[in-house]
């Protein structure tokens, strides 16, 4: 089986999933909308725009890498699936509290269990994981600089947006939550 086949296959599922995501997971609370402060929207924004360029810039010659590019695209690909099944854990955990905008709901509780007991971030772990799986998939430096600088950084903006928005709603829980946990890297950051 050709790797391209397997990357685009795999691409389309990962991209098919967020866009289920985005469709279904949003908050039905229009008084969260200003909680967000746009940063799903400027997230989005930055990902098609990261990602189609990694994707042009991955397809050319230039920042190709080579002897150990087949390899590069196989750990990509792990990459991807690891970050996917990460991300989808989240979701899974969350249940009817994980929303794709920032929102607080009625009757939400800080969650404390699984993979939320070392991260308090996992969703996003499993995103940013699979797009520099993406960027990796291409076995070209300049496509991972392309896609996972902006991508990243706009994933910073929203946490830092999220984490304000549950200190202001769970005000000390939230805050003893946060010492005991890590945003992203389990044990580290």
């Amino acid at each position: 089986m050709n790797i391209a086949y397997l990357i685009i296959g795999l691409s389309c599922i990962w991209c098919f999933s967020e866009i289920v995501l985005a469709i279904v997971k949003q908050s039905r609370v229009k008084s969260n909308r200003d909680i967000d402060k746009s940063s799903f929207r400027i997230l989005w924004f930055v990902i098609v725009v990261s990602v189609t360029t990694g994707v042009l810039l991955g397809l050319r010659k230039s920042g190709f890498i080579g002897g150990l590019g087949p390899w590069i695209s196989i750990v990509g690909i792990v990459f991807i699936i690891i970050g996917m099944v990460i991300r989808w854990i989240a979701v899974f955990t969350l249940k009817k509290y994980f929303t794709v905008d920032i929102a607080v709901q009625k009757g939400q509780h800080i969650c404390t269990d699984g993979i939320y007991k070392y991260i308090r971030h996992p969703g996003y772990l499993g995103s940013i994981l699979s797009f520099i799986g993406l960027g990796l998939s291409f076995s070209n430096w300049i496509s991972v600089m392309v896609i996972i600088f902006p991508i990243g950084i706009a994933f910073y903006y929203r946490i830092n947006v999220e984490e304000k928005a549950l200190s202001d709603a769970f005000k000390s829980e939230y805050d003893s939550y946060r010492a005991r946990s890590k945003m992203l890297i389990p044990f580290i950051f």
